[in-house]
């Protein structure tokens, strides 16, 4: 690690948002055993948690676990055990502090076992999904995993995961990873196990469990791919899930590096809207099934499985590291898929998303400072001034550039955690530029330029000249920025490049004629506002 990496990571961790760091300990990895029924929206679960120490003197291991409430919801701790037998615990505040027999030594691991019961107030959605049949389906996102795990619930501890789920035998269960065990037992059971043995974050961790039609569709790179779906939406289900799913893969494979997990398996689940992009289990709202977005949503949640899955932001102030991602790379897949058209479209779309937020939301920056609230965590500018973002840096370093920086910052933060700034020294590193205003700007200020001005031709000078100035507030943005010319009886438009900042700028260009369009950013690269015309 280079002395500028150390910088860059040094500035990160001073801007992290709030939530309490363990500092001398990695969670390597949880395995969850639960019993389910039909009778009661009671989960009975034991999570054996596996601890590895990192530094002398650790006493005490906290975890995030949701109080059992005055309604009744929550969950309740009933013991804890190490590998001599019981330990202390406090649970209060919704978390649970572990108390360990004696200091933890740097290099020592252990295996703690939780045992504890209640009904989920949210993580875990228990009820009939739209067809009217019960079903359990969970959703973390962004920090509910602690509703119904006990779990470190943040980004920056990735771990492995194990679901043992024993549930009536009329349900099928699915949840990360690989399939490792299905057993039917004595009295109408079933035991059902399931093994992600790619570290993940907690928001990641996914169980679904209700009666499911599966297909097993094929395989594409070594990669199975699945479909769950409600046995009524059939047919509906593996139609929508079969589009795009094999393509999205395969082009994310090819252009960023290998698919990071051991399946990739899409699942209607009533527990939520939209997509929910679980590692190598991707849950999509139960309504969504014959819907008109679920093309888009479907390559999004895919695109997620190497932003903000396998390369995960090391804390909630850089969530655009996984939105923005997946947002561009939505739109990326559209330009391969569906042409340069369908790819600007998307473009205008995302640029009118942004104006409006920043009209009705000024001051909101895409890279959060110290974010607590996590009611805050995304927002339209997180998703798509995140991805105007993205696509600013491959239009000033070069698309070529661009995507031999993406597979660099793929393969070295691969199944980790990254900044903001480690993305940024990656950048910097493969295009030999400097980067930091360019972050800065559209990153960690708001709003975007509105640029004003006009054009005229001085036929005795043979020359067009544009007058430009930025009238948003705040300062000016620099910026690089096309001037297309256009002229009768030419298919191709002449581009001219200048370069704004500050102060109002006058710019000439020699023209043997005068042009029948004088345009600015023709080829949209630039997240802004215009307003030009002829003088």
């Amino acid at each position: 690690m280079g002395g500028l990496l150390l910088l860059a990571l040094a500035a990160s961790l001073l801007r992290s948002d709030p939530y309490p760091r363990n500092a001398g300990l990695d969670v390597v990895g949880y395995l969850f055993r639960f019993a389910l029924s039909d009778t009661t929206d009671q989960i009975v679960g034991e999570a054996s948690i596996d601890v590895r120490f990192s530094s002398d003197g650790r006493t005490r291991i906290p975890l995030d676990l949701v109080n059992l409430g005055g309604d009744g919801r929550g969950m309740r701790v009933e013991a804890v055990e190490g590998p001599s037998g019981r330990l202390r615990f406090d649970h209060r505040d919704d978390r649970l502090e572990i108390f360990l027999p004696g200091p933890a030594r740097a290099g020592e691991r252990t295996r703690l076992t939780v045992r504890y019961r209640g009904v989920p107030a949210s993580g875990l959605r228990i009820g009939p999904n739209k067809r009217g049949d019960r079903t359990f389906f969970s959703d973390n996102w962004p920090n509910r995993a602690r509703h119904w795990l006990p779990t470190v619930d943040h980004p920056y501890d990735k771990a492995t995961v194990e679901f043992i789920v024993t549930a009536p035998a009329h349900y099928q269960v699915v949840s990360n990873g690989l399939l490792v065990e299905e057993a039917d037992l004595s009295g109408g059971g079933r035991r059902t196990h399931w093994r992600q043995s790619v570290p993940v974050a907690s928001w990641l961790f996914t169980l679904g469990v209700g009666r499911m039609a599966v297909q097993h569709a094929e395989v594409v790179n070594g990669i199975p791919i699945q479909a769950w779906v409600f046995p009524q939406d059939r047919e509906r289900g593996f139609a929508d899930f079969g589009g795009p799913t094999r393509k999205a893969l395969e082009f994310f494979t090819a252009w960023i590096g290998p698919y990071p997990y051991e399946k990739l398996a899409n699942i209607q689940s009533p527990a939520l809207g939209g997509g929910m992009e679980a590692a190598s289990a991707i849950s999509y709202g139960q309504n969504e099934i014959g819907g008109t977005r679920i093309w888009e949503i479907i390559v999004h949640e895919i695109a997620h499985q190497w932003w903000g899955n396998a390369v995960t932001e090391r804390d909630w102030d850089d969530v655009w590291l996984g939105e923005g991602f997946a947002t561009y790379f939505t739109l990326l897949f559209t330009e391969h898929d569906g042409g340069r058209d369908a790819f600007v479209e998307g473009l205008r779309k995302a640029r009118a998303t942004v104006l409006e937020f920043d009209r009705k939301n000024p001051g909101y920056r895409v890279v959060h400072a110290n974010l607590a609230d996590m009611r805050q965590v995304t927002s339209g500018q997180t998703y798509q001034k995140g991805a105007w973002t993205l696509h600013m840096l491959r239009g000033i370093i070069g698309t070529d550039v661009f995507w031999r920086g993406i597979r660099e910052y793929y393969r070295r933060y691969r199944d980790g955690n990254s900044s903001t700034d480690e993305f940024r020294h990656v950048m910097e590193e493969v295009s030999g530029r400097d980067l930091r205003q360019f972050f800065r700007q559209w990153l960690e200020r708001s709003a975007a330029p509105t640029v004003e001005g006009g054009w005229r031709y001085d036929a005795a000078a043979k020359r067009v000249e544009v007058e430009l100035r930025q009238s948003q507030d705040g300062e000016p943005f620099v910026m690089p920025l096309e001037v297309g010319l256009s002229f009768g009886g030419a298919t191709a438009v002449r581009i001219e490049r200048i370069e704004l900042g500050g102060q109002p700028g006058r710019f000439t260009f020699p023209a043997d004629r005068e042009p029948t369009a004088v345009t600015l950013d023709p080829n949209f690269w630039v997240l802004m506002e215009s307003r030009f015309q002829k003088r």
